[in-house]
């Protein structure tokens, strides 16, 4: 993966929240309010580590409350800009390259799933704790997509987990969580997410299930484009070249994060009826699928049972 120096990021697109207000979080997370709440699909968008470790216990207990990663706060169209000639050694600048890069994607690909324009969010870098739409979280529950203020929400310290506790080592396991995450927000806008939610919430064919396998198909058919996306300016690409070393390295994370690896990482058995995720091999068969097509019109994970 070769990024672009000469891009001009689009820094409307993030904030840097540094380290939140709330409190430092003890791991237990986004407060899930029950069905219909205004919050209540949460339980189901949010990425990884829910359901990796039951939403009990956060990322800042199993780092000892080092959160480590990027430094808090700051002005990211000053450190981003292209006069900073070490941006893209930011953790903040990269990670906004690739969420420019996905949301560029999706202006071009989702009126060809038969809707009006896109609708661009925000991405939120934070440190510890943040409030939210949907209530107040800490770094434990991982990234995730809050439907009630339409952002998504990541502490970037979580890509070190994810290399050493989950070995997705690879550098582009990045872009493909913001992409699951962006997915998510496609799914909102579509009136996925709300249709999901009426459905079964855990178990190996729950509409959980289906929605979070979607999302990885919607990274895979991001990632398909991903060197098409242009910068702020619209002439230069964000990526000069991403390879198949790249997409396997989003496939190793897509796996490492399947229910039934957290289950048996965890100690325990492996036991469908606790599915909200999906397995490791469906998870990365719907990313390929994503990836092989680079068209989003294939990621109908609701009318198959073939998932």
């Amino acid at each position: 993966m070769e990024l672009n120096e000469r891009a001009e990021l689009d820094t409307s697109q993030a904030n840097d929240l540094g380290r939140g207000s709330g409190g430092s979080g003890g791991g237990m997370g986004i407060p899930i309010p029950g069905g219909g709440g205004r919050g209540g699909i949460i339980g189901i968008v949010v990425a990884v580590l829910v359901a990796l470790l039951g939403g009990g216990f956060g990322l800042n207990a199993m780092t000892n409350g080092d959160e480590g990663g990027q430094a808090g706060g700051g002005d990211l169209e000053q450190v981003c800009s292209t006069a900073n000639a070490d941006r893209l050694d930011d953790a903040r600048c990269r990670n906004l390259l690739f969420v420019n890069s996905i949301q560029d994607y999706w202006k071009k690909a989702y009126p060809e799933l038969g809707r009006s324009d896109y609708e661009p969010t925000t991405t939120n870098f934070f440190q510890a704790a943040v409030n939210t739409g949907c209530g107040q979280a800490d770094s434990g529950v991982g990234p995730f997509y809050c439907p009630a203020d339409r952002k998504v929400y990541i502490d970037l310290s979580f890509y070190d987990e994810l290399a050493s506790r989950f070995g997705a080592k690879g550098e582009f396991a990045q872009p493909y969580v913001l992409a699951h995450e962006y997915g998510h927000h496609v799914q909102n806008l579509l009136g996925t997410n709300a249709k999901a939610g009426q459905g079964d919430q855990s178990g190996p064919r729950s509409a959980s299930v289906r929605l979070e396998l979607q999302a990885d198909c919607y990274a895979g058919a991001w990632a398909k484009h991903a060197t098409e996306s242009k910068d702020k300016t619209g002439q230069e690409p964000l990526f000069t070249s991403i390879t198949e070393a790249d997409i396997n390295e989003a496939v190793d994370a897509a796996e490492a994060i399947g229910d039934d690896s957290i289950q048996e990482r965890s100690g325990g058995r492996v036991n469908p009826d606790q599915f909200t995720h999906g397995t490791s091999e469906q998870r990365k068969r719907w990313f390929n699928r994503g990836y092989d097509g680079g068209d989003p019109k294939t990621c109908d994970t609701f009318g198959t049972d073939q998932l």
